[in-house]
């Protein structure tokens, strides 16, 4: 397989109910990429804080702040007790707006 610019998309969804997505890329082979991640998104999901290095800054996430976490593509290697394989989504997500 020819090496190529592969990308994991993090879209993170806040308690206040505002989202922001984030291109992680990596100049490799996709499958590779995908392993890898797979490999460490548990341990992504237990740290109190994501850093996101920008080209022109940097973001750090407080994981207490987050709601839910997507991740596209699809990590099918993910197993577990905790993981529903073979889900599908029959709704889509509501979302209020958050008044003060």
């Amino acid at each position: 397989m020819q090496s190529q610019s592969s990308y994991t998309q993090l879209t993170v969804y806040y308690l206040n109910g505002q989202s922001e997505s984030f291109m992680v890329y990596d100049p490799v082979d996709a499958e590779r990429v995908q392993q890898e991640f797979q490999q460490v998104v548990r341990r992504l999901l237990d740290r109190p804080w994501w850093v996101f290095h920008l080209s022109d800054q940097t973001v750090c996430i407080h994981i207490a702040n987050v709601a839910k976490v997507e991740v596209k593509p699809p990590l099918p290697r993910l197993h577990g007790e905790d993981v529903f394989e073979n889900a599908e989504r029959v709704t889509a997500l509501n979302r209020t707006t958050h008044r003060e």
